[in-house]
């Protein structure tokens, strides 16, 4: 009988949730069933308005919002399952992200936060379910993010040729896998898409700019670029992850974005997560002749005209060309940690968040067991 497993998350565009079935096998994967699971309007809200404005956000609504989102990420499986007419008895493990609140690798006393309360699913589904990834990378020094790379290492790494693997989600984060078997890289480049998400929210009331097409309409400020990139997070020596609570419109405005056209503002914005990124590779990376992209930001044909500009000789493409559809990579990831993690085996990889040792990731929450 085939080994499933069910990979669940939200990221910071907080859009919805992708749930994957997938089935792995040694050196490749075969996904099953795919489904996005929009939260209703009143979550959604909710959870923006905790991650923009956290000292609003009491821990009598963390607890709501905790268990909310359980229930949203439980009925996600439902749905997946039923769409892909697979019973939940055939499901070895559920690796469920969560959605992240907070993230700050770098405090005093270093943490971060993901909700979507596991039992919730883990009683429903009857399913084991693998969640909490990040918090034993740090827990060892770890930044905790990303945690994409050693999937990234599994699945797209090349004999023959250098690669970088490029993830534009609300944040940017690249993966570096030279040929043959040379230790990989990995770390958060800097903002993908939360701040055009953010100023397009802001001034036109839309969810996310799609294709790109206000960030065309403007014309990119050199000036208003040039004091964005002087952000020291920018020039910061790996590893380092990031998050929305550092890349928001308070980070923006402290460069007195306001004093510009909106729709110059959002060309810069596009052509600061390009330039980020470019730059990034270029320092970590230099002479990589192919990048593979994923997440929502291959949606972004502005982000990617950009991103071909500054990088002409670099190849770039998705990651459907290496075998998996772009929208599915980070979802199909914490499905192969939970299954990782269920074999006792490494999640994290010190050398991308500088953790001091590999270590098995998450807390597993068992199904109900058979009634006696």
């Amino acid at each position: 009988m085939p080994e499933y497993y069910i990979g669940l998350i939200s990221g910071t565009s907080m859009d919805g949730i992708d749930a994957v079935l997938a089935q792995f096998h040694t050196s490749s994967m075969a996904i099953i069933q795919t489904r996005t699971c929009p939260y209703p309007d009143e979550l959604r809200d909710k959870l923006g308005a905790a991650v923009r404005e956290p000292k609003t956000c009491g821990i009598d609504d963390i607890g709501t919002l905790d268990r909310w989102t359980g229930e949203c990420f439980r009925d996600a499986v439902f749905a997946l399952l039923n769409d892909a007419g697979v019973d939940a008895a055939n499901i070895v493990a559920i690796g469920s992200h969560g959605q992240t609140l907070r993230h700050r690798p770098d405090a005093t006393r270093p943490f971060t936060m993901q909700i979507g309360d596991p039992a919730i699913i883990a009683t429903a589904t009857g399913i084991a379910t693998v969640a909490d990834f990040r918090r034993t990378d740090m827990a060892l020094g770890g930044q905790g993010a990303p945690l994409v790379p050693p999937f990234h290492e599994w699945l797209f790494r090349d004999k023959e040729q250098d690669r970088v693997v490029l993830n534009i989600g609300g944040i940017a984060n690249i993966t570096i896998l030279p040929a043959g078997e040379a230790g990989i890289a990995g770390f958060d480049t800097g903002p993908g898409n939360t701040l055009l998400d953010a100023w397009i929210r802001h001034h036109q009331g839309a969810a996310f700019d799609e294709g790109g097409r206000w960030a065309a309409a403007g014309s990119c400020n050199d000036n208003l670029l040039a004091r964005l990139l002087e952000d020291p997070y920018f020039a910061k020596a790996q590893p380092k992850s990031t998050g929305p609570e550092y890349f928001n419109l308070d980070w923006l405005h402290r460069a007195n974005a306001n004093d510009l056209k909106a729709v110059d503002v959002q060309a810069t914005l596009c052509e600061l997560t390009a330039v980020s990124i470019s730059n990034a590779v270029r320092s970590a990376a230099p002479g990589t002749p192919q990048i593979l992209v994923c997440g929502g930001g291959i949606h972004n044909s502005e982000i990617q005209r950009r991103l071909g500009e500054q990088m002409p000789q670099v190849e770039i493409s998705s990651t459907a060309n290496a075998g998996l559809d772009p929208d599915w990579v980070e979802a199909s990831a914490f499905a192969w940690l939970a299954m990782r993690t269920l074999k006792g085996k490494s999640g994290n990889h010190p050398a991308v968040t500088g953790a001091s040792r590999f270590a098995v990731l998450g807390a597993i929450y068992p199904g109900p067991p058979d009634a006696k």
